[in-house]
């Protein structure tokens, strides 16, 4: 194969990024000027600076040695390259609140990593550095490769273009038939009512609960109304490395339409812990936290129902309504009756070529040997809201079939390459039985932008339909249990967002 005849394999290859808006941020005094990319095809390494990779013209008329490259395909390898250095990665501000980002920036880093490196930086330089970049690349507009090395300091830095655009492929990949669907499928319409809080005045507190199955007592988060509780209770559990402040604004949301709302603090994997660990003070999360999360909710409910929590008089525990977010969302689907698949976990664990691996893998993975402590299902929990889910790998594909006895209402991002809406939302979704299940995919979510973190003053993109799903469950009766006739919980109009397409996936779209 020749010169020429490789650079247009390579062209073909580079072909499915397709296209993609560009966003120029100014430079730093000390950022990486020179990039050296090593081609696939044995094709060499070539030198560019930075400055070139702006756009396709500002390679083709450079001077480095990737330019008389691209003059020589007619700036074809200047369109794409800029394709593949502009692809928006999906990070935001979002992802630096509430603290459960360190751990998808510490990934970030492991995957550019991975790609090259950079000269001019020690190893603890690299992780502090990378981390501070991101963060400034996240304030200024659209993450991009481009973008953080323009915020990075250092001398150079070198990619491998093969692995590069591997590692993109596959991301996209699981994402494309959700960007599909949320493309395909009418929005949600908007009630502008569903825009601003309820009508109920409300309050917050703190309290502890001694619970026999933690060393120290569970704090827990209470919002609720001042007047004219409607005596219906629901929980709220927050992901790894996170924190009740996270989902403040669902909180006070259905706070204002009347339900009581509480939000425990898981302390074996939440915010606080994540800085003991960094410290050195503490081990990572046990896997023993599969077990111990669902049993803080659980204590949560036994003390409401036997009055050992004050201020809780009149509220019903018999017909609760759970919701998580990424862990905290597997830990409402074991309250729900979601039964583990050890053989599932052990099959494709140790498969590095898996094509549905993903980030949330790292978490999935790290239970293989703890399914036994899955199976905390809860029947006081009728119905549930999981937001960002790492479940397809770990939950029993046959979901559903047997021991669920909760609604389930699965919300995922298009772009969200931490739990990828494709193998962790649509494939469980698309598998399990039609009992009066819902999915709704969320154009331009990822992982971190669909939480309400305390302090913002607009409704949160996901509150209006969080609070139609409450509102039909407890609606519903005893008719909320799942089934092959369960009437619909979700109403048809008003839950969706101004700020952010919602699409409701019929289920015979989902299948895979």
């Amino acid at each position: 194969m020749n010169q020429s005849s490789r650079f247009r394999g390579l062209l073909a290859s580079l072909s499915w990024l397709g296209a993609l808006a560009v966003t120029a941020i100014s430079l730093p005094a000390r950022s990486i000027e020179v990039v050296q990319i090593k081609f696939p095809f044995d094709l060499g390494t070539y030198t560019v600076k930075v400055s070139e990779l702006a756009n396709s013209k500002a390679l083709l008329n450079g001077t480095s040695d990737l330019a008389e490259v691209d003059r020589a395909t007619d700036g074809k390898l200047g369109q794409l390259l800029a394709k593949a250095f502009f692809t928006p990665l999906p990070l935001s501000k979002a992802t630096f609140q509430g603290g459960g980002g360190t751990a998808i920036v510490d990934q970030v880093i492991a995957g550019l990593a991975a790609l090259g490196q950079l000269q001019g930086l020690t190893s603890m330089q690299s992780q502090q550095e990378f981390k501070a970049a991101i963060k400034r690349a996240t304030e200024a507009g659209p993450v991009t490769l481009s973008s953080i090395l323009q915020q990075l300091p250092g001398q150079s830095a070198s990619f491998d273009l093969d692995k590069m655009l591997a590692n993109m492929q596959r991301n996209v990949g699981l994402m494309r038939v959700a960007n599909q669907l949320a493309a395909s499928l009418p929005p949600a319409t908007i009630d502008p009512q569903l825009q601003k809080p309820g009508p109920l005045p409300i309050a917050s507190r703190r309290i502890e609960l001694v619970a026999a199955h933690r060393q120290a007592p569970v704090e827990i988060e209470v919002i609720a109304p001042t007047r004219n509780p409607n005596g219906k209770l629901v929980v709220i559990s927050h992901g790894l490395w996170d924190s009740p402040h996270s989902f403040w604004g669902w909180a006070e949301y259905l706070a204002s339409y009347g339900y009581t709302v509480t939000l425990p603090v898981h302390q074996g994997s939440d915010k606080g812990q994540q800085a003991a660990m960094l410290d050195g003070s503490a081990p990572p999360p046990s896997p023993a936290e599969l077990r111990l999360r669902p049993q803080d909710v659980k204590a949560i409910l036994d003390a409401v129902a036997d009055g050992r929590l004050a201020g809780f008089q009149g509220i019903d525990t018999k017909n609760v309504v759970a919701i998580g977010h990424s862990w905290g969302g597997v830990t409402v689907g074991q309250l729900a009756g979601i039964r583990a698949n050890g053989d599932l976990l052990r099959l494709r664990c140790p498969n590095r070529n898996d094509p549905d691996e993903s980030i949330s893998w790292v978490l999935q993975c790290s239970f293989v040997n703890a399914t036994a402590d899955f199976n905390m299902s809860d029947t006081r929990v009728k119905a549930i809201v999981v937001v960002s889910p790492p479940i397809g790998l770990i939950a029993d594909p046959r979901i559903g079939q047997d021991g669920l006895h909760a609604r389930i209402l699965l919300i995922s991002g298009t772009r969200d390459f931490v739990v990828p809406p494709d193998p962790e939302a649509i494939g469980p979704f698309g598998m399990a039985p039609d009992d009066g299940h819902h999915l709704v995919l969320a154009k331009g979510g990822d992982h971190f932008n669909l939480r309400a973190p305390k302090g913002e003053k607009s409704v949160a993109v996901l509150s209006p339909v969080i609070l139609a799903w409450v509102n039909g469950a407890f609606a519903a009766g005893s008719s909320v249990a799942p089934g092959p006739n369960a009437s619909d919980l979700l109403p048809a109009n008003g839950w969706g967002s101004p700020t952010m397409v919602l699409v409701d996936v019929p289920r015979e779209k989902a299948k895979r």
